[in-house]
């Protein structure tokens, strides 16, 4: 059985996040897609929408994923390959290069995919907000 792993917030899901999944899932057997908890991600100063339950329970009933399990920390990711028995960890190409993720290739494959072309959780987060202004604003 190949396992892959992948990273991410997973935060206002969208058709991005699923392809992703789904070309991730594609390389393997099993995809375990690791998400950032509360706490980590006011350590990377982000602010997730959905709290970690939710946006677990989002990707549980997602038919490519296997296993969603917590990232806490930047430095759990060579942990999480030899506990699961990870043979490839899977990243969007904005990480490419990224030593967090490079050097990781000791113990396991590393695969960068493309993103998804005109879609972001950031892009939809700027749009919403610029459309609020414009209710409010008439």
């Amino acid at each position: 059985m190949k396992r892959i792993l992948t990273y991410g917030t997973y935060d206002l899901l969208h058709y991005g996040h699923i392809r992703l999944l789904k070309r991730a899932k594609a390389l393997g057997d099993y995809l375990i897609v690791a998400i950032s908890t509360e706490e980590f991600n006011a350590v990377k100063g982000k602010k997730a929408y959905h709290d970690y339950l939710t946006r677990k329970e989002m990707l549980e009933a997602i038919r490519y994923v296997d296993l969603v399990i917590p990232e806490n920390t930047w430095d759990q990711k060579r942990d999480d390959v030899l506990n699961y028995h990870v043979d490839t960890v899977v990243m969007g190409s904005d990480w490419k290069g990224h030593e967090k993720f490079e050097n990781l290739r000791d113990i396991c494959e590393v695969v960068y995919l493309d993103r998804t072309e005109g879609i972001s959780t950031t892009k939809i987060k700027e749009e919403l907000n610029l459309s609020s202004d414009n209710i409010y604003s008439k």
